[in-house]
């Protein structure tokens, strides 16, 4: 069992300093949002940690309380943080959560050190990026955003408007470095890490089609095919739709599947 020190903590990792909470007690279970999003998002489906996890909730590089001097986002460095942070916290072993960004920060972190990953649930990843997701990402400057879109950023990213600027251009620029996002199947085959995708099918960036091909190149995987869902789809419109994944998701990473 994983006793963490008190929740909310800046830790220097590489060349950012981290901002994490940690909250729980149990097998050590980190949990990775979105691009554009913060740790705290996954508040809305763990209000409570689950009886039996000790929860890690980083900011990734340049999102939310964490810093980014370097301007160039990818996710390789990302799970090089995180590595460094888990190592800081002295975690060798553990489960994991990715959402987006954070999923594709997982398939480099199961790939780079497969041995230390027990589980991991994969929501809306992708082994590379497809030309909607690339047409999409193109189109993601601050001049293009909404008052609502800045509104939202604002809540998420205290460092100001500059920090959200950069943030959206560094998540546009991943798209043009096809090395940074090139699974194969042989190097997924690498994976050791029992598995379980979520991807809905109506994803408008990243087709089903791709989640079963992880599906068949990850040795221990599971395929959900969430029905109309789109991006993204654990964030339902539902509370039910919540609990489902909720339920699901600690049900698999606590072996009942097995």
């Amino acid at each position: 069992m994983t006793t963490l020190p008190p929740a909310g903590r800046i830790t220097a990792v590489n060349d950012i300093e981290m901002y994490c909470e940690l909250r729980g007690q149990g097998e050590p279970l980190l949990l990775l949002h979105g691009g554009g999003g913060v740790g705290a998002n996954w508040s809305l489906l763990f209000a409570e940690p689950p009886q039996g996890f000790a929860l890690i909730v980083p900011d990734l590089r340049g999102h939310g309380r964490s810093t980014h001097p370097t301007g160039r986002l990818t996710f390789r460095q990302a799970a090089l943080d995180v590595f460094a942070l888990l190592d800081t916290l002295e975690i060798e072993r553990f489960k994991a959560v990715g959402l987006s960004l954070g999923a594709k920060t997982l398939l480099h972190m199961a790939t780079q050190q497969p041995k230390r990953v027990d589980a991991m649930v994969l929501v809306s990843a992708a082994p590379y990026f497809p030309a909607p997701a690339r047409a999409a990402m193109a189109q993601l400057t601050p001049e293009t955003r909404s008052a609502a879109e800045w509104e939202q950023m604002r809540q998420w990213h205290p460092r100001g408007d500059e920090q959200i600027r950069n943030l959206w251009r560094q998540l546009s620029a991943l798209q043009a470095d096809p090395r940074d996002l090139s699974f194969t199947p042989p190097l997924l085959a690498t994976i050791e890490a029992c598995t379980l995708l979520v991807h809905g099918d109506r994803d408008p960036f990243y087709p089903a089609r791709l989640a079963v091909e992880m599906y068949e190149a990850i040795p221990r995987a599971y395929l959900w095919i969430v029905p109309n869902g789109g991006h993204g789809p654990i964030f339902g419109d539902t509370d039910d739709s919540k609990r489902r994944f909720v339920e699901t998701t600690l049900a698999f990473l606590r072996g009942a599947w097995t």
